[in-house]
């Protein structure tokens, strides 16, 4: 099968299409024909070495992605009931041994795999799960009461959005960042108050809010310059590892994807919530599988709106 993967690390050209034995579905197992892969920046951050400590006990090469939209072609010996051969899917893929998203097959936990959002093709399903899924994460860790006040940094992002989206789904206030050509984007997603991004944010965050919001999710992994949004004793959920220290009783909680891999339920409801209109399916630009490269300087490049996706039909 022809995947994308690299042997060793470093910038987007250590992407190399190459061809791997296909794999087998084992017990628990599915395999699906990828026929598109979002590209994230965790892809760029393995690309890059950031998770090689993981990887140290598998040999390259490794393949980048942990979204991926596809039909399942095998089922392995006590497959999840819920899904069947020919079915279209979307999954969680945790790429930390040498099997990521990025390649024609995969074979994933079936508690990872759910139905892809009715109404979307491929390109669009992949775009879900693992940035819905932190965003649900990030809020869930917040456990705000309804009618509370929630902040979310990097609102016009992937992760950023979905959890104005989801925030306001749970019955939240939401006060976002965006760039003033962003604005009418977060508005869009439902945002209660929309000001302005930069290194300020908190003092524009606390405008709306004097007291300081209870909770704040930070999307754009401003950190400490964020944290003066947060009222005394509230809670920031970090997206990029970061662990404080805060002050004032602020409790910082990093917040990380593959602890809800196994959450079938909650990646149903997601799938859902796509279908329901709750949340928006954003492709940014469809590239083919082999301009890989193009489509991870074009990530670093930022001012993306939206999922480059990688085409392997």
């Amino acid at each position: 099968m022809k995947a994308i993967a690299l042997t060793t690390y470093g910038g987007p050209d250590v992407l190399r299409e190459v061809d791997l034995p296909t794999p087998e579905a084992g017990p628990g197992e599915v395999r699906i024909r990828v026929h598109a892969a979002a590209v994230n920046p965790t892809d760029a951050m393995l690309r890059t070495g950031a998770y090689a400590a993981r990887t140290t006990d598998v040999p390259p090469p490794y393949v980048p992605g942990m979204d991926a939209a596809g039909v399942i072609d095998q089922l392995g010996p006590g497959a999840d009931g819920r899904l069947a051969v020919g079915q279209r899917v979307v999954a969680l893929v945790i790429p930390t041994g040498p099997r990521g998203a990025y390649a024609e097959h995969i074979v994933v936990p079936a508690e990872s795999v759910v139905p892809a959002p009715a109404g979307t093709d491929h390109a669009e399903a992949a775009t879900l799960l693992m940035n819905a899924a932190t965003a649900r994460l990030a809020l869930d860790t917040l456990a705000l009461p309804k009618g509370a006040t929630v902040a979310v940094t990097g609102a016009a992002g992937a992760v950023g959005g979905y959890t104005v989206e989801l925030a306001k789904a749970d019955g939240l206030t939401v006060v976002a960042d965006a760039a003033p050509h962003d604005r009418d984007l977060v508005r869009g997603f439902g945002a209660d108050h929309v000001v302005d991004r930069g290194t300020d944010v908190a003092a524009r965050i606390r405008e709306p809010a004097p007291a300081g919001v209870p909770g704040l999710v930070d999307g754009s992994d401003q950190r400490e310059e964020a944290v003066p949004a947060v009222a005394d004793g509230g809670a920031f959920v970090a997206l990029r590892g970061w662990q404080g220290p805060a002050e004032r009783g602020v409790t910082v909680t990093p917040v990380f994807v593959a602890s809800v891999r196994a959450d079938t339920a909650l990646l149903d409801t997601l799938r859902l919530q796509a279908e329901q209109g709750v949340l928006s399916l954003r492709v940014a630009k469809v590239l083919p599988a082999s301009d890989a490269a193009e489509a991870h300087r074009l990530l670093e490049a930022g001012g993306l709106r939206g999922r480059l996706v990688l085409d392997f039909s």
